[in-house]
């Protein structure tokens, strides 16, 4: 009897011990999740600057450029060229001896140079050159589009955030009234109808919260790709601000520069690089000479026994070919880059005028949102929120106060997101690359 006493308590122990360790592990916190990284648009563009993948792409065609440049500056390479003849079956040897140079073969060794006339060689290493200016200025108008589209998607996280922010203090108002019309239908002011309406409401508003939520996590995953991310997480958050980034603008003057945008810049280098090349084609009329030096070595036996030197020139006859197509095909390259370049400086205007014209308006639009329809949205809110709580105000005035403050706020973010995404543009449109820039061979 006594042992069985022993095993029952030894079993309530156990069941007790793992009751406690399953409470413990239910009540022990969950492990602290990754602190998320906190990350200001001025460090994100540098990260891009660094590891966008068309950024890189765009560097490694300074490279290639240059490497052409290394080769318009080399000489072609002389031609060496030996020959041994009168190779007969009879007996070849000669009274000197019947080694190979003592028989009588005859051996001639000769070298030969290729020398181009007529500019080509000037006319290439000048496209060469034009071809770096070109391969650079499109480097800095890739981090001009890098910079702008990476500030763009900035913006969009904040914005996105904005209307997160929004929609969760309004759900959390509408929680409120919910409560205080729940009370109110206890005491029987108001019908079961009108409480179920406002929770109905806040309901809606926490779900157009969790979208925004999600919108947010794709804009951070967008920002990410720019900024080369190999896995993208989103696992960040923006450390400025809508307001921060309105107050960016930069009012830009044409006499301040003394440079251009880098498109115009690659376009005017692809211009003067294609006119380089017709100079080539052109020269390539010009037959290049071919310079020769020879010495011919042949032991007594076949003839007299004495070496001889000689020297030779030779160059093509521009009898049939006359290098038309290549001139008529370097002519229309040239004029499709005139042709190109003249609509890149009009788009450059137009950029300048569309970026500053959508800069006003999103600016007048703010301004008149911040100082005039916010407020009054937000005091015309409050007071029908207080009439309501003191019976004052019906149901559908505090819906409709809700909704028209919920829209305004987000129609204020939007147009400081819509500000800031202008303020990028221009500031794209604008920018100006320095000649100092554009011929140094930092990157």
């Amino acid at each position: 009897m006594l042992s069985v006493l022993k095993q029952c308590l030894r079993w309530s122990l156990a069941l007790s011990l793992s009751a406690f360790s399953t409470i413990t592990e239910a009540q022990t916190p969950d492990k602290p999740t990754q602190e998320k990284r906190i990350l200001a648009l001025a460090e994100a563009r540098q990260i891009a600057f660094e590891r966008n993948w068309d950024l890189l792409a765009a560097k490694t065609g300074i490279d290639t450029a240059t490497a052409q440049t290394i080769v318009t500056r080399e000489y072609p390479n002389p031609i060496l060229a030996l020959s041994t003849s009168k190779i007969g079956t009879h007996e070849s040897s000669t009274w000197l001896g019947n080694g190979l140079w003592e028989r009588s073969y005859d051996s001639i060794a000769a070298v030969s140079q290729l020398v181009e006339i007529g500019g080509k060689r000037r006319a290439r290493q000048l496209s060469a050159r034009e071809g770096v200016l070109n391969a650079r200025a499109r480097f800095y108008d890739a981090k001009r589009s890098l910079d702008q589209g990476v500030t763009k998607a900035y913006v969009s996280v904040l914005l996105a955030e904005e209307n997160r922010q929004t929609l969760t203090e309004s759900a959390r108002a509408l929680r409120h009234e919910a409560d205080i019309a729940a009370a109110r239908y206890k005491a029987g002011d108001i019908s079961d109808s009108d409480r179920r309406q406002i929770e109905n409401n806040a309901e809606t508003f926490e779900l157009q919260a969790r979208m925004a939520e999600a919108t947010a996590v794709h804009a951070r995953l967008a920002v990410e790709v720019l900024l080369g991310v190999n896995k993208p997480q989103g696992n960040w958050l923006p450390s400025d601000t809508l307001e921060k980034l309105v107050a960016l603008h930069q009012v830009f003057s044409e006499g301040n520069t003394n440079g251009a945008r880098p498109d115009v810049l690659a376009a005017e280098a692809a211009l003067k690089g294609s006119e380089a090349d017709l100079k080539l084609q052109k020269a390539l009329r010009i037959p290049d000479p071919t310079f020769s030096a020879l010495a011919e070595h042949e032991p007594p036996g076949g003839g007299p026994a004495v070496d001889t030197f000689g020297f030779g020139v030779s160059f093509p006859l521009p009898l049939w070919n006359r290098n038309k197509g290549g001139i008529k095909a370097a002519e229309s390259t040239v004029k499709q880059n005139e042709i190109a370049l003249d609509k890149v400086k009009a788009q450059v205007v137009m950029d300048i005028a569309d970026a500053q014209v959508n800069y006003n308006e999103a600016s007048a639009r703010l301004q008149r949102f911040q100082t005039k329809i916010q407020p009054n949205a937000g005091k015309v809110r409050e007071s029908i929120a207080y009439a309501y709580e003191k019976g004052g105000a019906s149901l559908v005035d505090l819906l409709t106060a809700e909704r028209d403050d919920n829209s305004v706020r987000l129609a204020t973010a939007q147009a400081m997101a819509d500000t800031a995404n202008a303020t990028a543009d221009l500031m794209a449109a604008n920018n100006i690359l320095s000649q100092t820039e554009w011929h140094s061979d930092k990157k």
